[in-house]
């Protein structure tokens, strides 16, 4: 198996993963939190799309991400500047958690171009160096590694709050 077919598999497993524990969920369990500055399932799976997209339409391929490209922030009704991540408790709190239906749309746009652009690399590319904010330079494979590793985490947790509403088995 290549790195390609790696990573496809990687990223089939989390939207397999999104898809069984996302299944039935209300609006009121989207937008549940244990705690006042806790996250809920709605904002996780949020950050984790506006992290893929950003992270491949900008950081990988140069583009604008299809945030604003597309228009999702007018689809989803947020803010164009919703950045999905670093929130203080308070922007925790007042987090406007989108619909399923629109927010499920969202994930498939972006996945499917990142699919795309992961197919349409050589496995060589995967070790070209790229500079990062925050770990410097790095090759594509260990991006893409902190990516599917990132993104695995957020469904572990989105899990776990799921099973913190209904039980292990609902």
């Amino acid at each position: 198996m290549d790195i390609k077919e790696y990573v496809a598999l990687e990223l089939d497993g989390i939207r397999r993963g999104l898809t069984k524990i996302l299944d039935g969920l209300s609006q009121q369990e989207l937008s549940w939190r244990p705690a006042s500055g806790c996250n809920s399932i709605g904002l996780i799976l949020f950050h984790m799309l506006k992290f893929e997209d950003t992270f491949v339409q900008a950081r990988l391929q140069g583009k604008e991400a299809i945030w604003t490209a597309d228009k999702w922030y007018q689809k989803l009704n947020m803010a164009e500047a919703e950045a999905g991540a670093h929130y203080t408790a308070d922007q925790v709190n007042a987090f406007p958690v989108p619909e399923l239906k629109g927010t499920l749309a969202y994930f498939d746009a972006v996945r499917t171009r990142t699919e795309n652009y992961f197919k349409g690399l050589s496995s060589e590319t995967f070790g070209k160096k790229i500079q990062t904010p925050r770990f410097g330079e790095v090759t594509i494979a260990f991006m893409v590694s902190f990516m599917i590793g990132h993104e695995q985490q957020h469904v572990g947790e989105i899990s776990y709050l799921r099973g913190l509403q209904r039980g292990a088995d609902k």
